[in-house]
């Protein structure tokens, strides 16, 4: 296992990081463009759909520089949630129809998965189906032109279908997470999914959602490592210049300890994270060592931003500083699609299972 990255992910993690502060503070739609125009939102889609024909390991080189920018833009919900499982089990039309406009950024993706395939109920309908129920917390649910909805028939077998929020029947209730991104709860009121738009048909989605959740949870442990590196360093540069009777705080023992603490939070976070990224690019079982990242960056990453709040005082609070940005970050990817509790529980009852 080699996590060294070549020159070429090198170039791409580089020019990600460029991307992303040169436009820290222009309008998410701006930074969106300048992202498909340097190709970043095609780098894990084929090259038959616009894409790079990269992997899962070069789409979380670009989710950490995301994280580390604070950066508000759809690529975890278009790119993870809703491109990959396009790409990996899609039919040629629905990867051309759907990935293309991904790939130019005209188009954002999302997928529901806080309920799993529960919520709501797929009833086949002259060749297609037909949706009822409603998903909670679906991420970029207001920007996006099509969501991946998991749903169950009457006997509980899962489907994946590819639905439009504004389609008839379809409604869309903007929700305010706490780290201020777009998300929404859609409503789906006997919405019709033609052939053309089902990815998995019941009794085949379960596949598809799993490889879903995994990437989702692997992205955001990327992207949570890139919050708590920016806020670690943001603390270390504020620990030199604050001084206190004369001194910079962070000559003091209990300050320079905490960062100490946050620098090896940090480094564990990176060594989870990439471990589990790593497998799922390369196609292996990873299901053990993703609950283990996304247990590390719940834990790690709230000792990280919490320590880097104290130490900076009423400072952390303003609003014209950066870093509560990332502490309200961190706090909503540390309660996505499983707390470090729930994780635990998971790995806990794998090791169990003997798996």
């Amino acid at each position: 296992m080699d996590f060294s990255l070549s020159e070429e992910q090198r170039a791409l993690r580089d020019l990600a990081r460029r991307i992303f502060r040169e436009h820290t503070d222009t309008a998410p739609a701006a930074l969106w463009r300048e992202l498909a125009k340097a190709e970043l939102l095609g780098l894990a889609l084929p090259p038959q759909a616009g894409g790079a024909g990269l992997g899962f390991f070069e789409v979380a080189l670009v989710l950490e520089a995301a994280g580390a920018a604070g950066a508000l833009v759809p690529i975890h919900p278009t790119l993870v949630l809703g491109a990959l499982p396009i790409a990996a089990f899609g039919t040629d039309e629905q990867k051309a129809r759907m990935l293309r406009p991904v790939a130019s950024g005209e188009h954002v993706l999302s997928a529901a998965l806080v309920q799993g395939g529960d919520g709501v109920s797929a009833l086949s309908d002259r060749g297609g189906f037909r949706l009822e129920g409603s998903c909670e917390c679906v991420p970029a649910l207001p920007l996006a032109a099509r969501v991946l909805v998991p749903a169950a028939d009457d006997d509980g077998n899962v489907g994946v279908f590819i639905v439009d929020p504004r389609a008839s029947g379809a409604r869309v209730e903007v929700q305010s997470p706490t780290n201020e991104e777009p998300m929404g709860r859609l409503e789906l009121d006997t919405v019709r999914v033609e052939p053309s738009d089902v990815l998995a048909e019941p009794g085949r989605g379960q596949p598809v959602l799993d490889f879903a959740l995994e990437h989702a949870r692997a992205g955001l442990c990327a992207l949570a490592l890139g919050v708590a590196e920016r806020a670690l360093e943001l603390t270390a540069r504020y620990a030199t210049q604050r001084q206190q009777f004369d001194r910079p705080i962070g000559t003091f023992q209990a300050v320079s300890q905490r960062a100490a603490d946050g620098y090896i939070d940090v480094e564990t976070m990176r060594l989870t994270t990439w471990r589990a990224v790593w497998l799922l690019s390369e196609g292996r079982p990873a299901t053990r060592e993703v609950a283990i990242a996304k247990l590390v960056a719940a834990e790690a990453g709230h000792r990280v931003v919490n320590s880097a709040q104290h130490i900076h005082g009423g400072m952390g609070f303003d609003r014209s500083y950066p870093l509560y940005r990332y502490f309200l970050w961190e706090r909503q990817i540390e309660f996505t699609l499983g707390s470090a509790a729930r994780e635990l529980s998971r790995l806990g009852a794998m090791i169990a299972a003997g798996d």
